[in-house]
């Protein structure tokens, strides 16, 4: 008799630049590796570029004490030297979960989120928005109380920024709603005074983004049935959309030439979100009848790509 045998460890390494966000994206993919198959991961820091090539030249790891990988991976620019090298040095493939700034041919595996335009191949994954480490809940929307989260970004060259447009739209959504229990937060990027525009409302709490632990987020979206987001964050978007809440996005204007305009634009298009606009004319949101799962998504392509499967 044949006994079945388990599943080789799939050893990962992920390459940080530092950045929260391309950390997360990183991890949401390990992750979802991990649930497909037994998975070990190790974390590295990003080597400056000159220090990168060094080590690539000489095909040396940066320690000796970890077990050869079978895949790396990275998201950031400044990860790019340090994921090459690494090749060199251990000969594992190198998946980037960017549009890269170097040449596609560089990389073993791409990981694109479609709002940059790029066509899906043998070596391309094309994601709806980035990556995330955040899991669906399993209970309908409306099943899940009543409380909502809204997640407010800042400025960047995607939109124009107006705080007091803002505020203005949280006091519509807030007071429309008066059985509602809403949780607001901020990101790096949000303006200073925007908070002292905010009205003061009895049923919205406010959580500035200094107060919020690493999990907080996927722990908050996870509870509420309903996210409003700025549109500036097509990464908050997708997160809401990933944990199975209806999502609703704010209206500001938008820079015609933006990515992140087009990705916010084709969601409504599908009917993914609701503008504000809309909202205000249709009364309700859009369901979010199928979340969207693109970190498990992308596991099941990277262990074919892998012959893992």
């Amino acid at each position: 008799m044949t006994l079945p045998t388990e599943p080789a460890l799939l050893c990962l390494w992920i390459v940080s630049d530092g950045k929260p966000g391309h950390l997360n994206q990183s991890l949401g993919l390990a992750e979802a590796l991990a649930r497909a198959t037994p998975t070990h991961c190790h974390e590295l820091d990003a080597l400056p570029g000159w220090r990168a090539v060094v080590h690539g030249l000489l095909r040396r790891a940066p320690t000796a004490a970890l077990p050869p990988p079978d895949l790396i991976l990275g998201a950031g620019h400044g990860t790019h030297p340090s994921l090459l090298a690494l090749r060199r040095a251990t000969g594992a493939p190198v998946a980037v979960l960017m549009k890269p700034s170097l040449p596609r041919a560089c990389f073993d595996y791409l990981i694109v989120p479609a709002h940059d335009r790029v066509e899906a191949d043998a070596r391309t994954f094309v994601s709806q928005g980035a990556l995330n480490r955040v899991r669906a809940n399993p209970l309908p929307a409306g099943e899940r109380g009543s409380h909502g989260l809204i997640l407010v970004g800042g400025e960047s060259r995607h939109f124009e920024w107006n705080s007091d447009a803002v505020a203005v739209q949280i006091r519509s959504v807030v007071t429309r709603e008066p059985t509602r229990r809403w949780t607001l937060t901020t990101s790096r990027r949000t303006p200073d005074d925007f908070l002292s525009r905010l009205p003061r409302l009895d049923a919205l709490e406010i959580v500035p983004h200094t107060a919020t632990p690493a999990d907080w987020l996927p722990a908050r979206l996870a509870e509420s049935g309903v996210a409003w987001v700025t549109p500036d964050s097509v990464s908050m978007v997708t997160e809401a959309l990933t944990a199975a809440a209806d999502v609703g996005v704010f209206d500001l204007p938008v820079n015609p030439k933006s990515r992140v305009g087009w990705a916010i634009a084709d969601l409504a298009e599908a009917h993914r979100v609701t503008r504000f606009i809309q909202w205000c004319a249709r009364g309700a949101l859009h369901p979010n009848t199928v979340p969207l799962a693109e970190a498990d998504r992308c596991a099941a392509w990277i262990l074919t790509c892998l012959n893992r499967n």
